[in-house]
């Protein structure tokens, strides 16, 4: 599978590359670590006429403490550049000792060669993915290809007009659950937008991302800093393979094991990463319990859609869900010194 043709355009500064945005988005495809970007080119589901590498920009790499207010107005948080890698998101000190589920979660991200070349924007930023959909232009052809690609017709829901391609990233429930924000950058400026809205819960339309704008960084915010966190994966094998489910948890207790704050994310199973609020609010107050982590699990594979795949069905995903959001809220719950 060879790649399309295309221009390749290498700006020298973020500002360079936002007029170019500007100038030529709609017929352009961004890449930094190419992990995602490169096979997808292969397969033919994209053709752009340009391809602009940002993997040298300056000043889109690193993790440092931010002086910049977050959108509830705190300061003192950490910031992430677009274009740090995996590798270093995963085994930073900082990450690992205040926003463990972040740290567990970049870990858990293919194998250690392409967790050396992703980066964390471009974890933020992936393509939902579909058995229809993932595949070789041959082979989409030869099945009249799909909604999402050159086609009309969902294979997945032949009857409707919505893409159900899942969203398969490993970072961004995690994010979810530490209330993550990212900053977007573009010729007129900067804007910060929280992550449970940056995605669109759509399988075509996924981000809130113009043509003209880039995803510049992340911040987590001070005040969930020192929150037990875990991340729970399933896969066929343990390297290489995206999720088939992901489950993000993040918890305060306080010294008598109340829980005081709980957050949980699934990713793989739904259109966007999502954020079960519900779970939430059904834990705050209560101490552990068998029933109360059964009630928990519950209420996260009702929200869970996944989609059938070669290697498991619907069903065994939803129990796999369930299971999952029980061993991390256990996780997170029973483990560590209380807050």
């Amino acid at each position: 599978m060879s790649l399309p043709e295309f221009e390749l355009v290498r700006p020298e500064t973020l500002e360079e590359a936002l007029r170019f945005l500007a100038d030529h988005g709609r017929d352009t495809m961004v890449i930094a670590g190419g992990t995602d970007a490169i096979p997808n080119l292969r397969m033919k589901l994209f053709s752009p006429r340009f391809v602009l590498d940002i993997k040298g920009l300056p000043g889109l790499s690193g993790i440092s403490s931010s002086a910049s207010p977050d959108l509830m107005g705190a300061s003192d948080g950490l910031r992430i550049g677009a274009l740090t890698t995996i590798t270093e998101v995963a085994e930073a000190k900082a990450v690992r000792a205040a926003y463990p589920v972040l740290s567990e979660a970049a870990a858990t991200i293919a194998s250690p060669l392409l967790r050396n070349m992703g980066t964390i924007g471009g974890n933020l930023c992936l393509e939902t993915r579909c058995r229809w959909y993932n595949q070789s232009f041959f082979w989409r052809h030869a099945c009249g290809f799909c909604l999402k690609k050159d086609g009309s017709i969902c294979h997945v829901a032949p009857g409707g007009q919505r893409c159900w391609a899942v969203w398969s990233g490993d970072t961004a429930p995690a994010l979810l659950t530490l209330d993550g924000e990212a900053e977007i950058a573009s010729v007129g400026g900067r804007r910060r937008v929280r992550l449970d809205e940056f995605y669109r819960n759509d399988g075509m339309d996924r981000i809130h991302l113009e043509q003209e704008e880039l995803l510049t960084a992340v911040y987590l915010p001070a005040r969930m800093a020192g929150y037990r966190g875990c991340y729970k994966k399933f896969r066929i094998r343990n390297s290489i393979d995206y999720p088939l489910v992901g489950v993000a948890a993040a918890m305060k207790t306080d010294r008598g094991g109340t829980c005081r704050d709980a957050r949980v994310a699934l990713t793989a199973v739904n259109p966007a990463p999502l954020l079960i609020r519900e779970v939430g609010s059904l834990l705050a107050g209560k101490r552990i319990s068998h029933e109360l982590l059964e009630e928990a699990s519950r209420m996260a594979a009702r929200t869970g859609k996944p989609l059938t795949t070669s290697a498991s069905t619907p069903e065994y995903r939803r129990e796999i869900l369930k299971v999952y959001t029980r061993r991390a809220l256990e996780a997170v719950w029973r483990d560590g010194p209380r807050a």
